[in-house]
């Protein structure tokens, strides 16, 4: 029988959406496109970000360009993507530029009442979205929030009234005293916000009366000045809202300004990866292995350079307020009977169940069994961090969350001075709870649905909880993903969410589905099969082969002794500390550069050894026993604040990078305090990185390739329905590799890798024509000799000057690296071997790295310096600046000029193209 055609995908088109572009077009055609006003930036607590940015244009052309102007619009965008922030600069804007002065906030929970309050007109809140004080061309302007819209309106002041739908439509209908009935809406003129608006849809559905509904209540308030010329508005916001469904499509087609799915959200690094371990284990056990994996992050933190406060939450999901009790009963007293044998006990019992299939788990498994000597102190820590105190079961009798007292707590999880580490719950994470530090989500599966609507409610949880958490780096904070190009697994640690559920076939596929229908990208946190990565062959037949040998320098041992002097850590002290205000919690992408805000660098006349003092005695590192771990020649506290060769602190003078309008008098204590405290946390980062009792030299040894090149496994991740956006991510593949100038028979690189290797060979021939006995392109792969004495040995070193190319001073880092690829050039004269590093551009990691690049350009720079074993001769070593996305550092034109080869400079590997589009595509299928 004839299979169907398949019926032409239809396309969802928003007209407003297109009018808006096309207004923007020809403004910037005439050299007018609209500029978001500075004041708006400049009385928000956080900068918007681009889409922001943009969402607020498109209003503004919605508003100017069009005639007549929508009195209606929606914003549907991503859970997370920083809505309420959207809804405070369209506040300052339609206040400024339009004269509205009332403003309606209509949400549908309490819960989200509260978090508006704190958001809109809490001034002492840490979620305020405002400045302290707003001002627009020099007025102070006032935030009231009342109850009802007064009839006579002060100047310089905006009016808010919060309130949930249900009565907003009870008071439209029911005359009661001191209430907002239809005539509070007739005499000046009002803009309504309606928050996560796909819960007012009830008069979509054909059997519900349009009377007293939310839709017929707001009807009546956008028609209350409907004969006036500054009208009642009413723009909608929303993460949810479902296109595929006709009777809302045709709902909203005309009213969707701006839209900014989920998947975009993540594909630009707003959000954490989102990965699911799958397993059969009991709910014991999984509760087990969710505080290891939790309590490994933390220590990855602390390894990986994270300052200031990181606490990973876990939350546990339950279908019912009693099994959601039972389970914090089981978990209390889980943790209180945990010893190191049952521990030991557990995880040698689970790395042979499935739940080794994650690879999160299995690395958090090794840590503890390779550090079997401290598992005392780990299980006291484990016990006091999972405490019962630091347990929150929050659920009411109702099932919902933030409705009752545990809002506060629930809504600073973040802050150091709150404690808990695990919430239970029975709700979905309602819209009211926006936790930026959960890692891991635990499904409970005792009596646990697996039907489509409870995957659906599972996948809007999983959303929610992928928000990024911004930690800190040296005292800098990123508000978008940090290792989506690094390929080692500290963004499985510190940006991923974790989703523990069971291994159930048809639940999962029906999970997985729900996470498409959602646009959310997720992937499967397990092993594939190891792939064996062979030597080909014929290469093992070449002299090179055989007889040669790769160069790497040696580090030689160092004692104490050296460690004398705060320099031998790396660490480019100096008297005048530069350093740059934290001037509020501006939102600046960690991949733009420092902009938009004029500086000027003033002297801290008031800054003294005080300060010193005052922030030693609050970081626990700088404790006079704890510090003497890692500088063993200190003698006293007072050595370390005031000795030549330490802070000297008596001399340090303190410049600051300030907003050009700012005075000295302008900077409070606290504020120097501030960044006193941030210098010492990244002083206690180097001092326990620095700590290395080895040295990098100028001497190079020979390794036999024969013995250093050899076969390996390694695996290629698991994705899922991670379609758009692994694309951006750098995703690992395997290829075969037929070239012969690739010594191995696969490849198992990400794309940036592979687009060096194509690079590669696009110009062997040219090589080949100079360097006539051999061109390979060797890879150096970590899996190559991981946990082997000979891992250690093919890593380079720091050496030499502390001065790079640029003429900076720069700090030393200590620890050795293993560049990805080795090119090897062999003629009748010598050997060349050449280092190459693929990085991907990822703005501060990158800049964190650079000391890597410094150093391969240092050995290219300062040949002369290297010295070799007596049997060395004619060996020459070269490193290359970093290779980035369409070799955006001319790294291809530094390789012909020190190889003395003309290259091909137009090549282009074929890159593949991501659209974005505004409109969705829909499949009749």
């Amino acid at each position: 029988m004839a299979r169907a055609k398949k019926t032409p995908a239809k396309v969802r088109q928003f007209p407003l959406i297109q009018q808006a572009k096309e207004a923007e077009h020809d403004m910037l055609s005439q050299h007018q496109g609209y500029v978001i006003p500075e004041y708006i930036n400049q009385n928000l607590f956080h900068t918007l970000r681009d889409y922001q940015d943009e969402a607020m244009r498109n209003y503004h052309y919605t508003q100017t360009q069009i005639n007549p102007s929508p009195q209606h619009v929606l914003f549907n965008m991503a859970t997370g993507s920083g809505k309420t922030d959207l809804m405070a600069g369209l506040v300052l804007y339609l206040y400024q530029e339009h004269k509205y002065q009332n403003f309606l906030f209509t949400v549908n929970t309490n819960s989200v009442l509260m978090k508006t309050k704190d958001n809109l007109v809490n001034g002492n809140s840490e979620k305020y979205l405002f400045q302290e004080k707003i001002e627009i061309e020099g007025q102070r302007i006032y935030i009231r929030q009342v109850e009802r819209f007064p009839r006579v309106r002060q100047d310089n002041t905006i009016y808010i009234k919060l309130s949930s739908v249900q009565k907003v439509s009870d008071d439209l209908f029911v005359l009661k005293e001191n209430t907002m009935g239809l005539s509070d809406y007739e005499n000046h003129p009002v803009v309504v916000l309606a928050d996560e608006a796909h819960h007012y849809s009830a008069s979509t559905k054909a059997e519900k009366e349009a009377e007293n509904t939310w839709e017929f209540a707001i009807n009546k308030i956008l028609m209350a000045r409907d004969d006036k010329e500054h009208k009642n508005l009413l723009l909608e916001f929303t993460a949810t809202v479902d296109f595929e469904k006709e009777a809302i499509y045709n709902k909203y087609r005309d009213k969707v300004v701006y839209r900014y799915p989920l998947s975009k959200f993540m594909f630009d690094g707003y959000s954490k990866q989102v990965k699911r371990i799958e397993t059969s284990a009991s709910d014991e056990d999984k509760m087990l292995n969710v505080v290891l994996l939790s309590q490994y992050r933390k220590y990855r933190a602390y390894v990986e350079g994270v300052t200031g406060s990181f606490k990973p939450m876990i939350m546990f999901k339950s279908p019912q307020i009693a099994i959601s009790l039972e389970a914090t009963k089981v978990f209390n007293e889980l943790i209180a009977n945990l010893n190191v044998s049952d521990l030991v006990t557990f995880i040698k019992r689970q790395r042979l169940l499935d739940s080794n299939e994650s690879s999160a788990l299995e690395l958090a498994y090794n840590y503890y069994l390779q550090n079997e000597v401290d598992l005392a102190k780990i299980v006291r820590e484990i016990k006091q961090d999972f405490d019962p105190r630091n347990i929150l079961n929050a659920n009411d009798t109702s099932g919902n969350m933030l409705e009752k007292g545990q809002y506060e707590a629930l809504n600073t999880l973040e802050s150091p001075n709150n404690l808990y580490r695990v919430v239970f719950a029975v709700a979905k994470l309602t819209e009211g709870w926006d936790v930026l530090n959960l890692y891991d989500i635990v499904r409970i599966e005792k009596e646990a649905a697996t039907n489509k609507n409870a995957t659906i409610v599972e996948a809007q949880l999983i959303g929610r909880g992928a928000r990024y958490y911004p930690f800190e780096i040296d005292g800098e904070k990123s508000y978008q993903r940090r290792y989506d190009n690094d390929s080692s697994n500290k963004q499985l640690f510190l940006e991923t969410l974790h989703y523990h559920t069971m291994n159930e076939p048809q639940y999962l596929k029906q999970l997985v589905g729900s996470l498409k229908q959602m646009d959310l990208p997720t992937g499967q946190d397990k092993k594939n099969p190891p792939i064996e990565i062979k030597v080909k062959p014929s290469f093992k037949k070449t002299d090179t082969y055989k007889t040669g040998k790769i160069y790497y320098n040696e580090a030689e041992d160092v004692s104490d002794e050296w460690f004398d002097s705060i320099e031998k850590y790396g660490i480019n002290h100096k008297s005048d500390i530069s350093r740059s205000l934290n001037y509020g919690s501006r939102e600046v992408s960690y991949k733009a550069n420092v902009e938009n805000i004029e500086t000027k660098t003033i002297g801290i006349e008031i800054f003294d050894v005080r300060f010193i003092k005052k922030a030693i005695q609050r970081l626990e590192f700088y404790q006079f026993d704890n510090l003497k771990k890692y500088l063993p020649l200190l003698t006293s506290m007072k050595e370390f604040i005031y000795g030549e060769k330490w802070l000297n602190a008596g001399k340090m003078k303190l410049f600051l990078a300030v907003p050009k309008e700012y005075k000295t008098s302008d900077i409070s204590a606290d504020e120097i305090l501030k960044v006193t405290i941030d210098l010492l946390k990244e002083y206690e980062v180097k001092f326990k990185s620095g700590y290395i009792k080895q040295r990098g030299t100028n001497k190079f040894i020979g390794y036999p390739i024969r013995e250093y090149l050899t076969n390996y496994k390694k695996r290629v991740p698991e994705y899922d329905t991670a379609n758009l956006l692994i694309q951006a991510t750098q995703k690992v593949d395997a290829y075969e590799m037929d070239d012969e100038f690739y010594v191995y028979e696969k490849a198992i690189v990400n794309k940036l890798e592979y687009e060096l290797i194509e690079r590669i060979k696009a110009h062997v021939d040219e090589l080949k024509q100079k360097y006539n006995k051999g061109v390979y392109l060797l890879r150096m792969d970590e899996n190559m000799h991981r946990e082997s004495a000979k891992s250690e040995k093919v890593k380079l070193h720091q050496y030499g000057s502390r001065i790079n190319r640029a003429g900076e001073t720069v700090d030393m880092h200590l620890q050795g690296f293993q560049p990805d690829f080795i090119l090897f050039l062999e003629d009748s004269e010598f050997y060349f071997q050449i280092f190459i590093e693929p990085k991907g551009m990822s703005g501060d990691r990158f800049v964190s790295e650079l000391w890597k690049q410094d150093l391969l350009l240092y050995m290219t720079d300062h040949q002369a310096e290297m010295e070799f074993e007596d049997d060395s001769k004619n060996v020459r070593i070269s490193g290359l600046k970093f290779y980035t996305k369409g070799d955006g550092q001319k790294t291809m034109a530094q390789l012909a000029e020190i190889t003395h080869v003309q290259v091909k400079s137009d090549f282009s590997p074929a890159q593949e193209t991501l659209e974005l589009s505004t409109g969705i595509v829909l499949s009749d299928e």
